[in-house]
């Protein structure tokens, strides 16, 4: 391009005029006479953003080391235990005791239905799908199904195992947990979920809880696909040297799970899995966070994400099939982008492995499903790699989808109801009640991922302002990391009461909660006490703004769950981050000399009681309404707290009531401490949750949540 061409002078033109946008911005905020605010809902996201980058960062330099056939094997071995170490390792095995219930003949195949155990108790129903023409052995197929609330019984994916079946292939289809026959928080009618986001709820409402106990909903997922591949590769008509697994959707990420930890498959095929690594090049925050079982929790600070999962799978047969349509209709903006990028990564290592062919790509215009233009795809790369034919299948077989009841492997449709199954939940209980008090625990800054780049207090005062009676209000901004700045209001008294302290109020819906003249702060700070009222990421101000993206996806994602998700994966739990700014809020209020008392209220309970265990400057504890214990959590069948305070493993090491007690002798008053679905403790059964806490004499537990300037100001005379 020469300096003549006009695309040039046209671009020139457009930079000049950047330029001097930019210039004429800077100069609007020198001049600015008012409150210049921090972009404070960019706070969040933009932390986000950071660890992603250096995620990705991390990841890809890892990935350019691999130059040989020895390095990719060994990052092959590096990303099996790896994974294995993310999801909490694997259990041993027990008896599957697998039963056939019954069966019936169609043209071309017969169905049986089969139960086994994947865990003593914990059963899994079936379909397989055994060929009447040919002669065995028969290549196997491992069918592992997407999010259908019914399963195995799905109209598409029986449509896929009667084609697979009638071209010779023994295909096994087995309910995922939380779908089909394995619904394990029904409605009245015992059969579907009472739970509004169905099938994902249904995953991850207990893949929540496990994350306390150490245990993964991924764990779960995978370890039914392993036992299932066992049933499988054992059964006396199938070649246990050609099997392989295929699925789509959720389905397709088992199979990419199952594809890094099992040697026993030949092949495997991925319909329009989740192929979007969560650190992607245009990381669009909270990031592609999804159910339990794909969020890959502690991956980021290792550099290790979801497109990892397919390396240990090299050089065998993989074929990758997505729907372009998904990258706006199903999962995040960057899925197409983010997934061709890290396709040319993977053929890369195919092609140091010597096998280039053997990794295939295609796509569909279609919706997200397994349509009829996909399973010919998926027909025909098994037909080549088990079966070793080149001929291509371009008609599907015939095929006529069964009424669900025709498929239950239970008489009930329920394996709770009809065999007495565990539960996710109840052998998350039992994992719990097994857990032994631990030697010594890890600390709390480990725990709860603390960002070591907390800065000395930086508090701002951006204005000052005066009130009524003689009050004034400080506009603070304080800097609790390089990039996060938390907004705060403080409210000085005309008068400060002889030997008062500074309370900082933490409420769940922030600083603007309670600021105006007739509102608790402004009371307060009458009655002589010095009251600073701050919001935390994620919190008031500090919400974060939305991403670009499809409507579709960026609302439901916007929610403080997805948030927390993506907090974990990148290493840094939301909870710790709520932490880091109570700390660096308290710090910048250590300069008054005063002594520090905190209030919180609600969710803001958690990380204020773990922010006084790392802080011996907060003076006093204020916890009103908030949750007893972490323990409850599991204990309870739904619960509802929310999943912004998760620690990973906090219960092999403590709980509240453990913190609690070490507050000692500094004061602490729980008043109306709620179990997880916010229903409010009787005073003896606090007492008795708070155990040795009560006995050091440090701790008054109350029965009402009073969120009022006497019980405030009582606590702070």
């Amino acid at each position: 391009m020469s300096f003549s061409d006009p695309s040039f002078a046209t671009r020139r033109a457009f930079l000049s005029t950047a330029i001097g946008a930019s210039a004429l911005a800077a100069q609007v905020a020198a001049n600015f006479p008012g409150t210049a605010y921090p972009n404070y809902p960019r706070c969040l996201p933009d932390y986000l953003r950071g660890l992603a980058a250096a995620a990705r960062e991390k990841r890809n330099a890892a990935l350019a080391r691999i130059v040989s056939p020895q390095t990719a094997r060994d990052r092959q071995a590096w990303v099996r235990r790896t994974l294995l170490e993310l999801i909490g390792g694997l259990p041993e095995k027990t008896g599957l005791n697998p039963r056939v219930v019954g069966s019936f003949d169609r043209q071309g195949y017969r169905l049986e239905r089969i139960v086994y155990e994947s865990r003593p108790k914990f059963h899994v129903t079936a379909n397989l799908y055994v060929p009447t023409v040919g002669q065995p052995p028969f290549p196997g197929v491992l069918f592992q199904l997407g999010h259908a609330g019914n399963g195995k019984a799905s109209h598409t994916y029986q449509r896929a195992c009667q084609g697979l079946a009638r071209l010779g292939f023994l295909v096994l289809a087995f309910d995922p947990l939380g779908q089909g026959e394995r619904i394990y928080y029904p409605d009245s009618s015992g059969i579907r979920t009472r739970l509004p986001e169905g099938a994902d709820e249904e995953h991850t409402l207990p893949g929540k809880q496990m994350l306390l106990a150490g245990t993964t909903c991924t764990q779960f997922q995978l370890w039914d696909a392993i036992r299932s591949l066992d049933y499988l590769a054992a059964h006396p008509l199938v070649d246990p040297a050609k099997v392989a697994s295929t699925g789509q959707s959720g389905g397709a990420t088992l199979t990419m799970l199952l594809s890094a930890v099992d040697d026993r498959l030949k092949a495997c095929a991925v319909f329009s899995g989740n192929t979007e690594n969560v650190a992607a090049r245009n990381f669009l925050p909270p990031g592609s966070t999804d159910d339990a079982e794909q969020n890959l929790v502690g991956g980021g600070p290792l550099g290790f994400d979801r497109w990892d999962l397919l390396y240990p799978f090299a050089p065998k047969p993989m074929l990758i099939s997505i729907s372009d349509k998904d990258s706006f209709g199903t999962y995040s903006p960057n899925y197409v982008s983010d997934g061709w990028e890290e396709y040319q990564k993977l053929a890369r290592i195919y092609r140091v492995m010597g096998a280039p062919q053997l990794l295939s790509w295609t796509d569909t215009p279609l919706p997200h499903g397994l349509a009829y233009d996909s399973r010919l795809k998926m027909y025909n790369w098994f037909l080549r790699h088990l079966k070793g034919t080149d001929h291509t299948v371009t008609i599907e077989p015939t095929t006529l989808p069964e009424q669900d009841s025709a498929l239950w492997v239970s008489t009930s449709g329920n394996t709770v109801r009809s065999f007495g199954s565990e539960t996710p939940s109840s052998l998350t209980r039992k994992t719990v009640a097994a857990l032994l008090a631990p030697v010594k625990r890890e600390p709390l800054e480990r725990l709860l991922g603390l960002d070591p780049r907390l800065v000395p207090a930086q508090a701002k005062v951006l204005q000052k302002v005066p009130s009524q009676d003689g009050l004034t209000i400080e506009a603070l901004d304080i800097r609790s990391l390089p990039d996060v700045h938390i907004p705060a209001w403080i409210f000085h008294p005309k008068r400060e009461a002889a030997d008062s302290c500074t309370l900082l109020m933490l409420h769940p819906r922030g600083r603007n909660a309670a600021w105006n003249e007739d509102d608790l702060c402004q009371q307060l700070a009458l009655g002589g006490l010095t009251v600073c009222a701050a919001d935390v990421r994620g919190i008031g101000d500090l919400s974060p703004e939305f991403s670009s993206g499809a409507p579709g996806y960026t609302r439901p994602h916007q929610l403080e769950e997805d948030y927390a998700w993506s907090s974990l994966v990148l290493g840094r739990p939301l909870v710790g981050q709520r932490v880091t700014d109570i700390l660096a809020i308290v710090s910048g209020l250590r300069s008054s000399g005063k002594k520090i008392a905190v209030a919180a209220y609600g969710k803001m309970t958690v990380p204020a009681i773990f922010a006084a265990a790392l802080d011996p400057a907060i003076d006093r504890l204020y916890l009103a309404g908030g949750l007893s214990s972490y323990r409850n959590i599991v204990d309870t069948e739904q619960p509802r707290h929310t999943f912004a305070n998760f620690i990973p493993n906090i219960l092999a090491h403590t709980d509240l009531p453990g913190v609690i007690a070490e507050l000692a002798p500094r004061r602490v008053v729980i008043a109306g401490a709620v179990d997880s679905n916010d229903a409010t403790h009787s005073l003896a059964h606090m007492r008795g949750i708070m155990g040795a806490a009560t006995t050091r004499g440090h701790v008054d537990v109350r029965d009402k949540a009073e969120w009022s300037v006497d019980a405030l100001t009582r606590f702070c005379s």
